[in-house]
Parts: C-alpha cells; sequence; structure tokens
C-alpha cells in the first residue's frame, strides 16, 4: 500500500469528475420523473429512476420555459444532458438539456388503473359524500403522531378552535405496513364512533412517498366510513386516490383544519362582536337614563310631566282645527262644484230655450220634429210646445228662404 501513490478525496473526486464530465457531455436518459420539486429560483429538482436505478438531476429555468408540459412525479420521460459531479456532497447528476415525454410511468399507469375500477364501483360518486358537521365537537386525526401534518392541524385547530377535542390515530403515512393500518384507524373510528369528523393524511413527499393512501384497502374504507372525512394528503399539487373517495378533499393538513373550524371560528367571532354591541348599547343607555333622572326632583315632577304633556296637547288641538278646516274647505269646493254643474245643466235644458222664446214644432202626422220646410206639408196638423203649453196649428203654407 505504501508503494501507491495516494490521493486526497478531492483529487479522487475531481478525477471523476472529469472522467464522467468529458465522456457522458451528451447522454439521453429514460426514466419515471419522482421527487418533482421546483425550487424558489426556479430551477426544477428531479429524481429519474428504473426498477434498478436512480439518479438525480436539474434543469434550469432557462430550459424549462422552452418544455410544453408541467412535469409531474409517475410521468416516463426521456432527457437529454450532461453528468455533472458535485464534489462537496460526493454525488453525481444529470444536468437537463431537453426533457419530453415518453410514456406513462408504471406508478401513474397503475394508480390510474385502479381509479377507473374504483370509480365504475361508484366509490367516487359525489351522491356517496357526507356533508361536514358545521360545528364538530371532536376530530380524529388518522397519521402519524410525530409528523409535521399532526402538528399543524394541532396548531390551528388550537388558535382557531380550541373548544374542539382532538384525538389521535397514529398510523405509519409511508411503507408497505402504512396502507392497513391506516384503513384499520378509519374503521375503529367508525366502530367506536370517536369523532364527528376523521382528518386521514399525511404532509408532502413524492409519488411513492404518497402511495398508501392510494392503497384500495384505504380508498374502500374511506368510502364506506359513517364519519366525514376530509382527505389531506401532501401539499397542494400532490393528490391520492383517498382524495376521491374522501367527502371532502383539503389541499393541506392545515388546510383540512381550518375548513373543519371555518363555521365555528365565524360563530365565536360573531357571538363576541354581538356581544360587544350589545354590551355598547346597554351602557350608552344607562348613561343615558341617568342623565335624564339626574335634573328629575320630586317637588318638580308636575312641572316637568306638564312640559313633557303640553307639547303634544297643543300638537293635538292643531291637529284638530286643521282637520276641521280641511273639512269645511273640502264642503265648500264641492258647494261651488255643485252649483257650477247645476248651472251647466239649466243652461243646456231645452226649457230654458224655450223660456226665450223658441218652440219645438212636430208634425202630428209623422211624429218627427220640423226642422225643414219640406217635414210638413200644405194641410199638416202641428203641434207647436212653448214654455208654458202648446198650440195645435193647421199647415196653410210652406215657404223656403232663400239661400
Amino acid at each position: 500500500m505504501n508503494s501507491i501513490s495516494k490521493l486526497t478525496v478531492s483529487e479522487l473526486t475531481e478525477l471523476i469528475r472529469n472522467r464522467l464530465e468529458n465522456e457522458f457531455d451528451s447522454v439521453v436518459v429514460e426514466g419515471e420523473l419522482s421527487n418533482c420539486r421546483p425550487a424558489s429560483s426556479g430551477h426544477l429538482y428531479f429524481s429519474l429512476k428504473d426498477s434498478g436505478a436512480k439518479i438525480e438531476g436539474i434543469m434550469f429555468k432557462n430550459r424549462l420555459r422552452s418544455l410544453t408540459f408541467e412535469p409531474k412525479d409517475g410521468m416516463l420521460l426521456k432527457v437529454r444532458g450532461s453528468l455533472s459531479v458535485y464534489a462537496p456532497r460526493g454525488s453525481y447528476s444529470i444536468v437537463c438539456e431537453e426533457m419530453e415525454i415518453s410514456g406513462s410511468g408504471d406508478i401513474l399507469a397503475m394508480l390510474e388503473k385502479r381509479k377507473q375500477k374504483l370509480s365504475k364501483e361508484g366509490l367516487f360518486d359525489e351522491d356517496r359524500k357526507k356533508p361536514l358537521p358545521r360545528f364538530p365537537l371532536t376530530v380524529a386525526i388518522v397519521s402519524s403522531p410525530t409528523g409535521a401534518a399532526v402538528h399543524d392541524i394541532l396548531n390551528v385547530l388550537g388558535r382557531r378552535a380550541a373548544a374542539i377535542k382532538v384525538i389521535i390515530l397514529p398510523a405509519p403515512v409511508q411503507g408497505s405496513d402504512a396502507a392497513p393500518i391506516i384503513a384499520q384507524r378509519i374503521k375503529q373510528a367508525n366502530q367506536w364512533n370517536l369523532a364527528d369528523v376523521l382528518i386521514v393524511g399525511r404532509g408532502g413527499g413524492s409519488l411513492e412517498d404518497l402511495l398508501p393512501f392510494s392503497e384500495e384497502i384505504v380508498v374502500r374504507a374511506a368510502a364506506e366510513s359513517k364519519i366525514p372525512v376530509v382527505s389531506a394528503v401532501g401539499h397542494e399539487i400532490d393528490w391520492a386516490l383517498c382524495d376521491f373517495a374522501a367527502d371532502l378533499r383539503a389541499p393541506t393538513p392545515s388546510a383540512a383544519a381550518e375548513l373543519i373550524s371555518g363555521e365555528m371560528l365565524n360563530l365565536s367571532y360573531a357571538i363576541e362582536n354581538a356581544a360587544e354591541e350589545f354590551s355598547q348599547l346597554i351602557r350608552s343607555r344607562l348613561e343615558k337614563a341617568k342623565l335624564l333622572l339626574r335634573p328629575f326632583k320630586t317637588e318638580d315632577m308636575e312641572y316637568r310631566f306638564r312640559g313633557i304633556l303640553q307639547p303634544c296637547l297643543i300638537r293635538f288641538d292643531d291637529a284638530k282645527e286643521s282637520l276641521v278646516n280641511n273639512l269645511s274647505n273640502l264642503v265648500e269646493s264641492l258647494r261651488r262644484r255643485m252649483e257650477m254643474a247645476n248651472a251647466i245643466l239649466e243652461a243646456g235644458s231645452p226649457l230654458a230655450v224655450m223660456e226665450r222664446g223658441f218652440s219645438v214644432v212636430v208634425n202630428k202626422n209623422t211624429g218627427k220634429i220640423i226642422q225643414n220646410p219640406k217635414d210638413a206639408a200644405v194641410g199638416d196638423l202641428l203641434e207647436i210646445t212653448l214654455a208654458n203649453g202648446s198650440i195645435n196649428a193647421i199647415t196653410e203654407g210652406i215657404y223656403e228662404k232663400d239661400r
């Protein structure tokens, strides 16, 4: 060993880096996308894996702009790039220049097949879903008791609805043993009627980490639960099949707690505001009553009472006088209208016309009023009606006026 020249870790890593980066400056790799996590800097970090190995990758934001799709865990992708060695960690990764969809990943294909199967059974139908109680008294959480999800839920409920009782039903949230235990906890909560609402979920993770919440046994347990179930698996971009079977899907565990406590928080605010307004109103009226009662004494109560009553009596007298005047004016107006109507009727009466010297001549042979000389003939008997009587006459001649 002494005869072999020694290398420092940095020197060895540099040799590896030069060899890898020079010989693999452009490679095309196909694999299933996993642990996809956009960074605040705009870069995309991810893993590519197959059944036997995994490689880390990065795509810088200037290259991401050329993508025509949104990378998601489970996609089968084909990427082109170069290998890069990160010396401080002694790890290598692929720096992606191009990315395209190669097909459906094994996990996504499996989940899609399972989703279609359960959907055909009606497990995701909207009419199966139950409304959440407006004011739950007890909430049960099916999750890891040491996970961030439980901590976030307890923090939100403690701040928004401290009166809600919380029961934690411990269960692993990843790994092969997680799904049966999660399903068992849901069934136990229903068997013993432990809560008004069930929150089933965990914090964020890769698609593989979230798989227990897509297992058929968990989905069926959530769909069959008599207690309303809120699914809160991962972050907003994450999903699991139990989201579709649950009565409500929350984007995060914190959001689940907010949804459950929303009505209670609003009611608490409303009660506090109403109590404050009521107290303020009572205080205001008491102060006003004190001010009103302060100047009153026994000896001048009658005088003050008259001071209150007198304006009312004056208003009553004024109203009475106004009513009488209005009635008088109305009667006078009606009398004048009747006189005018009577004058108009009398002016148009035939008797009034006759009293001015006019008469009505009727041909007794025909019974018609004579308005024209042609309405009578020589020898016709005529009846001349005057204002105070009538005259009978015989026509001796007819004379027409020359127009």
